[in-house]
């Protein structure tokens, strides 16, 4: 059997990245598709262990999980592939393209350089499911869940989930919860970060906010509760980016207020979602909302179920981007 050594960052070595039964790391089963990765290359003789078990000079085929860091100009562009998961918010130098000449393959979402030569599309990975339509046990009207980030990138839309959820505190606090990490203080994860290094934050001030309702562990099961979620993507108008956040509400049947890529409709149809871009203002998008009566909540769950259930949504499964990738890098 041929080896291949998966290069990932620190938390993920010794193959915690393939360990379904870490509840620490695989939130919300986060870790199914490399599982699945690994299961799918053994079915070719391929055994994929991370780079601290099989070091990346030993192994036959070398896979990058982002690009590395620190980056180094050794890397061996015979066998060496790389997965490019995080825009250039988060990681702008998995964009560098100087840095891409080092690899014979990369696989990405990212529309605007798919070739399928060198650059390979992949779509962020879903453990697709379905939830009946249903409205009347959503007692909750509206809800968003996320981090408390930001970004000075022009495309960012942390700022933009920020504006939301003070124009809920501040209009309709009763039909508005929001959860996620770092929202406990008023300043960004960032700044908790430094301040808990200067062991000062707990003598900060917490936030006093009656829609936050504090982290979540089973996302879905908390969307489920609600007719409507604010779904922003980390940036808006990435051709190809669309992330796992849609999907989570598709399988909790809760409808996104969505804003992401302009080719959305490439990929989703339009009847399952709400684009935030058609409104103007909150209070339009607020109006839009709550004007909506139930047999037209159910028919946007209805359009959710049926393309869940249709071929379009498989490319967005873990099976195919388990599959995706090793075809992509065995049948050259």
């Amino acid at each position: 059997m041929k080896s291949i050594s998966f290069v990932v960052p620190a938390d993920y070595l010794n193959n915690r990245i393939f360990d379904l039964s870490n509840s620490s790391l695989n939130r919300d089963n986060c870790l199914l598709p490399f599982s699945l990765l690994k299961e799918e290359f053994k079915k070719h003789d391929y055994d994929l262990q991370t780079s601290d078990i099989v070091k990346p000079e030993q192994a036959d085929i070398v896979l990058f999980n982002e690009m590395p860091k620190p980056f180094t100009d050794c890397i061996d562009k015979s066998k060496s592939y790389l997965l490019l998961f995080e825009t250039d918010l988060i990681r702008p130098d998995n964009w560098d393209f100087d840095k891409h000449g080092h690899f014979k393959k990369i696989f990405t979402w990212n529309d605007k350089i798919v070739d399928g030569q060198k650059y390979l599309k992949f779509n962020f990975p879903n453990e697709l499911q379905t939830t009946p339509p249903d409205l009347m046990e959503r007692p909750g009207f509206a809800t968003l869940i996320s981090g408390n980030k930001s970004s000075r990138h022009p495309l960012e839309l942390y700022s933009e989930r920020r504006k939301t959820i003070s124009w809920f505190e501040k209009n309709y606090p009763s039909q508005f919860e929001y959860y996620g990490i770092g929202w406990d203080y008023s300043f960004d994860m960032w700044f908790q970060k430094l301040f808990r290094k200067l062991k000062i934050l707990p003598f900060l001030p917490k936030s006093q906010s009656a829609c936050y309702k504090g982290r979540v562990d089973k996302k879905i099961e908390v969307l489920r509760k609600y007719k409507f979620a604010i779904c922003y993507e980390n940036g808006r108008d990435i051709d190809g980016y669309i992330t796992e956040k849609i999907f989570d509400c598709f399988f909790a049947g809760t409808i996104p207020i969505y804003w992401g890529p302009q080719n959305i409709a490439n990929y989703i149809p339009e009847e399952c979602f709400i684009n935030r871009i058609r409104f103007k203002s909150h209070e339009e998008m607020y109006s839009f909302l709550s004007d909506l009566k139930q047999n037209q909540i159910v028919r946007y769950q209805e359009n959710i179920l049926n393309f869940l259930n249709s071929n379009s949504a498989r490319p967005f499964s873990n099976q195919e981007f388990a599959q995706n990738i090793v075809k992509g890098i065995l049948n050259e």
